[in-house]
């Protein structure tokens, strides 16, 4: 492994997870789900049942799961009507909570494409913009943080989408977040070889993207290792997967699943367990060492001329 990769496995720790939680501007999502959190813990130190929280909001026991979750926005009342009801009386921490929830009502930039985005992939979007640290599998395409616009925008072309170019500068805006500071995420993929090798038939849109991973390659938040086409079956035949961390101790790593028209997100220490066990499986045991990548992107260049 060369010095740089062992500078960014360092940041992801002995098994790929983040260690040093550097502090990383929280977008809406995250924001709504560290409230949850904190929400939960309060009332569950407290012994309030769920059914208990909810008629204090006039509202029922579904809609407390749903806050606790940060999968509903935080109304200033109710929030305030909960802090009460779990005796949160100092008026500085109170000014603390009511503040974040206004802070996580608010859109983030990706909201000015809702028109396109299906609301499942409008959180992992959130997600990634707050991420520290992310580790990616990918069995189909260029990890959408790394493809240059024109193969993005010949991958929406795929199904004649009218908006593609939208949907591309959406792609562009996510990849604001490796060059971010103070603190851009660690990200470390695994890409299987015959992604690279089934590019767009256009010469010129592959040879700039071959050049564009290569140039990642020397970035020190980032770390590109290839699955090679002969190594066989692998414990990942599920398919592609990502595993987000993030900066708030109190928040668990999620894993991301991608389907055709949905996605699951995956937060018990079971399933992170087994995530992070078959990520470092492909890593160890199967893609080639971190220092072939660019030796395996230059000879693809020369092939495409």
């Amino acid at each position: 492994m060369t010095a740089r990769a062992d500078s960014t496995a360092a940041r992801f720790g002995h098994n790929g997870d983040v260690t040093a939680r550097a502090p990383v501007d929280r977008g809406p999502t995250v924001l709504r789900i560290a409230l949850g959190v904190q929400l939960r813990k309060l009332r569950e130190e407290r012994g309030i049942s769920r059914e208990t929280a909810g008629e204090a909001l006039r509202a029922s026991e579904s809609k407390i799961a749903r806050l606790e979750l940060g999968r509903t926005g935080f109304k200033v009342r109710d929030m305030g009507d909960l802090l009460t009801l779990y005796g949160v009386h100092d008026a500085d921490e109170r000014d603390r909570f009511l503040a974040l929830a206004r802070q996580a009502n608010q859109p983030g930039w990706w909201h000015r494409y809702n028109d396109l985005l299906p609301s499942w992939f409008e959180t992992y979007v959130g997600l990634e913009q707050a991420s520290l640290g992310i580790r990616i599998y990918e069995t189909h395409y260029i990890p959408g943080l790394f493809q240059t616009a024109d193969y993005a925008r010949y991958i929406f072309g795929l199904d004649s989408r009218e908006d593609a170019q939208r949907l591309v500068d959406m792609r562009m805006r996510r990849q604001r977040i490796l060059t971010r500071t103070p603190t851009p995420p660690t990200v470390w993929a695994v890409v299987d070889e015959h992604v690279l090798r089934r590019l767009p038939p256009d010469p010129c849109v592959a040879r700039n993207q071959l050049l564009h991973l290569l140039e990642l390659t020397e970035q020190p938040n980032i770390t590109i290792q290839v699955l090679p086409e002969s190594v066989g079956p692998t414990p990942a035949e599920g398919g592609s997967f990502s595993i987000l961390r993030f900066p708030e101790e109190e928040l668990p790593d999620i894993v991301y699943l991608e389907q055709l028209t949905s996605a699951l997100y995956l937060d018990k220490t079971v399933d992170l367990q087994h995530y992070r066990k078959l990520m470092d499986t492909l890593c160890a045991g199967y893609a080639h060492p971190v220092g072939r990548t660019p030796i395996l992107l230059q000879e693809l260049l020369d092939a495409v001329g």
